[in-house]
């Protein structure tokens, strides 16, 4: 970010989390459609696509020259080692990454990432130079409890590194109950979430009131412009209708509506 972003605000970020979908052929097509769809476009944010690792070179390439990153949906804390299966930071960012994405409820759920293992995911994604996206939110089974505010700091606590900069750190909320279910939150709730994010970064990290805070959990671009129009909403992580390029690009000018 430049010094005129952080004197006028953060800049929101439309983020493409496209999971397990879209490799080969159909991913390419994909990003050089949303490539071709914002040509010649003035959109009030910046894009990002978060492909599956197989392509993230192509998808990179792809999108080379265009107002749209490349990112990566997970990483391997250490640089280098024994880890069958794993990608490092280093590897990449090779590959064309430019952010990483740390901590996504998925990758807690599905394979018992701590806040600890995120910590170090997100401080060796920082360390390369590249942008940490770390993921927080709560179940709906803490939400029913009344546990959504404590959960999230206790999240933002463990799971954001000592010396993390607005430069390079992204915080995307996705209340796990409304990922992939067509449920969001009211606007209240989303309102309430992202300001007792924005007060837990205090004292965390520098800069605290340019960290671009994302809504994620079932937008479209039927819920776009509401959400994107909360207070200490920066944008969204986009799972779902980031596989459409019309959807993904309706969502990002929802921002200048």
């Amino acid at each position: 970010m430049t010094e005129t972003e952080f004197d006028t605000g953060p800049r929101p970020l439309i983020a493409g989390n496209w999971k397990m979908n879209a490799g080969g052929a159909d991913g390419v097509a994909l990003a050089s459609a949303v490539a071709a769809g914002i040509k010649g476009k003035t959109l009030g944010c910046d894009l990002l696509l978060c492909p599956p690792a197989v392509i993230l070179s192509l998808v990179a390439g792809a999108v080379s020259g265009s107002a749209i990153g490349a990112g990566a949906q997970d990483c391997h804390a250490n640089a280098s080692g024994a880890h069958t299966g794993d990608l490092s930071v280093g590897m990449l960012a090779d590959a064309g990454a430019g952010y990483i994405i740390v901590g996504h409820s998925e990758r807690r759920a599905d394979h018992g990432e701590g806040d600890d293992v995120v910590c170090a995911k997100a401080k060796a994604t920082q360390d390369a130079g590249l942008i940490a996206v770390i993921c927080i939110g709560e179940t709906e089974a803490e939400r029913d409890q009344g546990d959504t505010l404590s959960v999230l700091s206790q999240q933002i606590a463990g799971s954001v590194p000592k010396g993390a900069m607005a430069a390079n750190t992204v915080i995307a909320y996705e209340p796990v109950w409304a990922i992939g279910t067509g449920r969001t939150p009211s606007v209240a709730e989303v309102v309430e979430a992202h300001a007792h994010i924005r007060g837990e970064l205090k004292g965390k990290i520098g800069q605290e009131k340019m960290v671009r805070l994302l809504y994620g959990g079932s937008v479209k671009p039927e819920n776009a412009q509401e959400l994107l129009s909360v207070a200490n909403v920066n944008g969204a992580l986009v799972g779902g209708a980031s596989l459409n390029a019309g959807n993904f690009i309706a969502i990002a000018e929802a921002i200048n509506s």
